[in-house]
């Protein structure tokens, strides 16, 4: 089975050939212990069924593929969008081989990140002498300007208390005391991926000014500061730059992590590239306001925008489609006394015009959705817009009045009459809805690929074909470059839509003298 080194294969169609093939052969039949090919499509049809999703939606103890991630992920990535920051996680070096390999396979670009190696001792004595030990060998070998903390879930079930532990190591000389090193505790047992992005977030808000505040004024640098939240998209940052550089507006993008996850293949590795600075975070109060990008996401940060900046943090929807960009730059404009350039203005009339083109042959189309609650509720009032129909809406670490948002917007719309929202569910429960409730299509990460593939099983005219939008995306390449955010964001993901639907079309009407009945390119 070895490869030749003139003709490596990847896995396909490696493991298609007749040496692949009779081993995994031999496997089943020697170790599986597989039931009978008849019993196990009886229980997949079965698993289709009304029947099955009443059960399936009345679990209790058990979560499968629970569409989201943990916390200390979202502490990484808030980390790497600060100038010279090193991600530095309490915890076990498991995890952060987790975390730094997932962020890997979306982005396609090596990921720094450092972990202390708690091991069994530490779990009975606690993790101070690991902190100790890392602190100091991290900074002495990375050359970082600032090491940000969070924690997994080992140090937060034995009581770690981060606070004393980064005290005690300046106290003792492991780093010095004027060193920057905010922290979040991050537990992986509750919240999500962007609940860690929030406390990290905060962690530095916390750490830069909440002390600091004496000589701070609100409003007297003149700027506004964009907050953009758990975010993987590049393109979004660099979109929102753009937008209100037209504008000619003096803004702060507090936490940028394009640069270090989007480098260039020149020959030299960079650890630390771009990212904003800690004089950014520190003059963050002296805004006249802060937008969150993500209000349902960033809870804790908000709070602390309100409370201690003393800002409005002013109410926002995340600017996906028409509408919330629109909303989006009036306030932008309401509070800087800028003018909506027309370049914008122009940018606009062109993402109408082609909503416009393409609203033919997304009217009424079906949609089901799944992902964070601030990209869900963004992609949910676009598909509103385009006349399409979510049928099926799904988060799960949303709360209730989440939940109620999203009903209000649904039923204030002719396309939403049909529609469901599902909280504190998973793709297991979403499974069963493309099921019993088939959609057009579905909306989501690389997960509702096997979704797919298992409605395709149950015959071709019960598929769902995924169209993949959201985090992460580990199966295609490059997407992660792409725009979701502003006009520039709706025309990408109008053109991801519509040419998904105009393929299936195609790919449904190849039949020769028989289905072939569209004349789309006759002269």
């Amino acid at each position: 089975m070895s490869q030749v080194v003139d003709d490596i294969k990847p896995s396909y169609p490696l493991f298609r050939t007749d040496e692949y093939i009779e081993t995994l052969k031999n496997k089943q039949e020697s170790f599986e212990e597989k039931h009978p090919t008849e019993k196990i499509q009886q229980v997949f049809q079965w698993t289709t069924t009304e029947e099955y999703k009443e059960l399936n939606f009345n679990r209790e103890a058990l979560t499968v593929n629970p569409a989201k991630a943990c916390q200390p992920l979202g502490a990484v990535l808030c980390a790497l969008g600060f100038e010279k920051t090193l991600p530095y996680v309490h915890g076990s070096q498991g995890c952060v081989a987790y975390f730094r390999t997932y962020f890997n396979r979306h982005f396609k670009e090596p990921v720094a990140c450092v972990s202390d190696s708690m091991t069994e001792d530490a779990a009975v004595f606690g993790g101070q002498k690991n902190m100790f030990a890392g602190l100091e060998n991290a900074k002495a070998l990375y050359k970082p300007e600032m090491i940000a903390v969070s924690t997994t879930c080992m140090a937060e079930v034995i009581g770690d208390d981060l606070n004393a532990f980064i005290g005690n190591a300046k106290k003792e000389g492991h780093i010095e005391q004027e060193f920057p090193t905010p922290f979040a505790h991050t537990p992986s047992f509750v919240g999500s991926h962007t609940t860690g992005w929030d406390n990290m977030f905060e962690g530095i808000q916390r750490y830069f000014t909440l002390n600091y505040m004496e000589d701070k004024e609100v409003g007297s640098n003149g700027k506004i500061n964009i907050v953009p939240g758990f975010e993987t998209y590049l393109g979004n940052y660099r979109v929102m730059k753009r937008m209100l550089e037209e504008m000619d507006v003096d803004y702060s993008l507090l936490c940028d992590p394009t640069e270090v996850l989007d480098t260039p293949a020149d020959g030299e590795y960079r650890m630390y590239d771009g990212g904003t600075s800690i004089d950014e975070i520190k003059d963050a109060p002296n805004a006249i306001d802060t937008l969150y990008l993500q209000p349902w996401q960033s809870v804790k940060s908000r709070k602390f925008t309100k409370n201690t900046w003393k800002q409005p943090a002013s109410d926002i929807t995340i600017p996906m489609g028409l509408e919330a960009t629109d909303a989006f730059l009036m306030k932008v404009s309401e509070l800087t006394g800028k003018p909506i350039s027309e370049s914008l203005t122009r940018e606009r009339g062109i993402l109408v015009d082609m909503m416009t083109d393409s609203h033919a042959w997304l009217h009424g189309k079906k949609f089901g959705l799944y992902g964070d609650a601030d990209f869900v509720m963004g992609m949910t009032k676009f598909l509103l817009e385009l006349g399409a129909e979510p049928t099926q809406v799904l988060c799960n670490h949303a709360n209730k009045r989440w939940k109620k948002a999203m009903e209000k917007i649904l039923a204030d719309s002719p396309y939403g009459q049909n529609s469901e929202v599902h909280i504190s569910k998973d793709l297991w429960h979403f499974r069963s809805l493309m099921f019993t409730n088939k959609p057009d299509f579905m909306i989501g990460n690389s997960y509702g690929k096997f979704i797919q593939r298992d409605t395709l099983h149950k015959g071709k005219e019960h598929e769902v074909p995924l169209i993949r939008i959201g985090f992460p995306i580990f199966d295609r390449h490059h997407m992660h470059r792409d725009t979701t955010l502003g006009y520039e964001g709706a025309m990408y993901m109008l053109k991801t839509l519509v040419n998904a639907v105009l393929e299936r079309l195609d790919e449904e009407t190849r039949g020769m003298g028989t289905t072939d009945y569209n004349y789309d390119l006759v002269r």
